[in-house]
Protein backbone atom coordinates (compact mmCIF):
# COMPACT_ATOMS: atom_id res chain seq x y z
CA UNK A 1 0.00 0.00 0.00
CA UNK A 2 1.27 3.43 -0.91
CA UNK A 3 0.23 6.95 0.17
CA UNK A 4 0.87 10.37 -1.27
CA UNK A 5 -0.35 13.81 -0.31
CA UNK A 6 -0.10 17.30 -1.76
CA UNK A 7 -1.86 20.63 -1.77
CA UNK A 8 -2.99 22.57 -4.80
CA UNK A 9 -3.97 26.24 -4.96
CA UNK A 10 -6.89 27.60 -6.91
CA UNK A 11 -7.25 31.31 -7.62
CA UNK A 12 -10.86 32.33 -8.03
CA UNK A 13 -12.29 35.49 -9.54
CA UNK A 14 -15.52 35.44 -7.55
CA UNK A 15 -18.55 33.18 -7.46
CA UNK A 16 -18.47 30.27 -9.85
CA UNK A 17 -17.31 26.75 -10.52
CA UNK A 18 -13.60 26.33 -11.22
CA UNK A 19 -12.63 23.03 -12.79
CA UNK A 20 -9.58 21.38 -11.24
CA UNK A 21 -9.90 17.96 -12.90
CA UNK A 22 -6.82 18.24 -15.10
CA UNK A 23 -4.49 19.41 -12.30
CA UNK A 24 -5.72 16.70 -9.94
CA UNK A 25 -5.57 13.94 -12.58
CA UNK A 26 -2.06 14.99 -13.62
CA UNK A 27 -0.85 14.75 -10.01
CA UNK A 28 -2.52 11.35 -9.52
CA UNK A 29 -0.99 9.95 -12.72
CA UNK A 30 2.51 10.89 -11.49
CA UNK A 31 2.18 8.98 -8.19
CA UNK A 32 2.60 5.48 -9.62
CA UNK A 33 -0.64 4.22 -8.04
CA UNK A 34 -2.63 1.98 -10.39
CA UNK A 35 -5.65 1.29 -8.14
CA UNK A 36 -6.70 3.32 -5.16
CA UNK A 37 -8.81 6.04 -3.65
CA UNK A 38 -8.24 9.79 -3.80
CA UNK A 39 -9.66 12.02 -1.10
CA UNK A 40 -9.97 15.67 -2.11
CA UNK A 41 -10.46 18.09 0.79
CA UNK A 42 -11.22 21.81 0.60
CA UNK A 43 -9.66 23.75 3.48
CA UNK A 44 -12.23 26.57 3.60
CA UNK A 45 -15.72 27.27 4.95
CA UNK A 46 -16.98 29.54 2.17
CA UNK A 47 -16.28 27.38 -0.87
CA UNK A 48 -16.82 23.71 -1.58
CA UNK A 49 -16.19 20.84 -3.96
CA UNK A 50 -18.51 19.16 -6.41
CA UNK A 51 -18.39 16.65 -9.22
CA UNK A 52 -20.50 17.94 -12.07
CA UNK A 53 -20.90 17.77 -15.84
CA UNK A 54 -18.00 19.39 -17.68
CA UNK A 55 -19.30 19.24 -21.25
CA UNK A 56 -21.86 22.07 -21.29
CA UNK A 57 -20.95 25.36 -19.54
CA UNK A 58 -24.67 26.04 -19.05
CA UNK A 59 -24.60 23.43 -16.27
CA UNK A 60 -22.15 25.54 -14.25
CA UNK A 61 -24.15 28.72 -14.90
CA UNK A 62 -27.39 27.03 -13.87
CA UNK A 63 -25.79 25.59 -10.70
CA UNK A 64 -24.54 29.03 -9.72
CA UNK A 65 -27.94 30.62 -10.35
CA UNK A 66 -29.74 27.86 -8.42
CA UNK A 67 -27.58 28.39 -5.32
CA UNK A 68 -27.96 32.18 -5.57
CA UNK A 69 -31.73 31.74 -5.52
CA UNK A 70 -31.72 29.01 -2.87
CA UNK A 71 -29.55 30.98 -0.43
CA UNK A 72 -30.03 34.69 -0.93
CA UNK A 73 -27.88 37.49 0.42
CA UNK A 74 -28.97 40.27 2.76
CA UNK A 75 -31.46 38.22 4.75
CA UNK A 76 -32.39 40.35 7.78
CA UNK A 77 -32.08 37.36 10.13
CA UNK A 78 -28.38 36.70 9.31
CA UNK A 79 -26.29 37.50 12.37
CA UNK A 80 -22.88 36.65 10.90
CA UNK A 81 -21.87 39.49 8.56
CA UNK A 82 -18.21 39.86 9.53
CA UNK A 83 -16.94 39.90 5.94
CA UNK A 84 -19.91 41.36 4.11
CA UNK A 85 -23.34 40.36 2.84
CA UNK A 86 -22.05 37.30 0.96
CA UNK A 87 -20.32 35.88 4.07
CA UNK A 88 -23.14 33.93 5.74
CA UNK A 89 -24.72 32.80 2.46
CA UNK A 90 -21.32 31.36 1.46
CA UNK A 91 -21.18 29.33 4.68
CA UNK A 92 -24.71 28.00 4.10
CA UNK A 93 -23.94 27.05 0.49
CA UNK A 94 -20.84 25.20 1.66
CA UNK A 95 -22.90 23.31 4.25
CA UNK A 96 -25.31 22.23 1.50
CA UNK A 97 -22.54 20.90 -0.73
CA UNK A 98 -19.29 19.07 0.12
CA UNK A 99 -15.89 20.05 1.47
CA UNK A 100 -14.49 16.63 0.57
CA UNK A 101 -15.05 14.07 -2.16
CA UNK A 102 -13.64 10.60 -2.76
CA UNK A 103 -12.76 9.50 -6.28
CA UNK A 104 -11.62 5.99 -7.25
CA UNK A 105 -8.31 5.69 -9.07
CA UNK A 106 -8.26 3.11 -11.86
CA UNK A 107 -5.36 2.49 -14.19
CA UNK A 108 -3.47 5.35 -12.58
CA UNK A 109 -6.15 7.91 -13.49
CA UNK A 110 -9.22 9.45 -11.86
CA UNK A 111 -12.18 7.11 -12.23
CA UNK A 112 -14.61 9.83 -13.28
CA UNK A 113 -17.39 9.30 -15.80
CA UNK A 114 -17.23 10.57 -19.37
CA UNK A 115 -18.82 13.95 -18.66
CA UNK A 116 -17.76 14.39 -15.04
CA UNK A 117 -15.37 17.06 -13.81
CA UNK A 118 -14.12 18.03 -10.36
CA UNK A 119 -14.85 21.63 -9.40
CA UNK A 120 -14.05 24.06 -6.64
CA UNK A 121 -17.34 25.90 -6.08
CA UNK A 122 -16.53 29.45 -4.97
CA UNK A 123 -19.37 30.97 -2.98
CA UNK A 124 -17.83 34.42 -2.31
CA UNK A 125 -18.13 37.37 -4.71
CA UNK A 126 -14.51 38.53 -4.46
CA UNK A 127 -11.34 36.78 -5.67
CA UNK A 128 -9.72 34.31 -3.27
CA UNK A 129 -6.77 31.92 -3.18
CA UNK A 130 -8.10 28.53 -2.13
CA UNK A 131 -6.22 25.46 -0.92
CA UNK A 132 -7.22 21.88 -1.70
CA UNK A 133 -5.51 18.90 -0.09
CA UNK A 134 -5.18 15.70 -2.12
CA UNK A 135 -4.56 12.39 -0.34
CA UNK A 136 -4.04 9.26 -2.42
CA UNK A 137 -4.05 5.72 -1.02
CA UNK A 138 -3.50 2.71 -3.23
CA UNK A 139 -1.16 0.32 -4.94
Amino acid sequence: MQQAQTEISVSTQGQGLYEVTRDVDTWVSRQGVDTGLLTVFCRHTSCSLTIQENADPDVQRDMLEFFRRLVSENEPWYRHRAEGPDDMPAHIRTALTDVSVNIPVTGGRLGLGTWQGLYLFEHRRHPHHRKITLHLLGQ
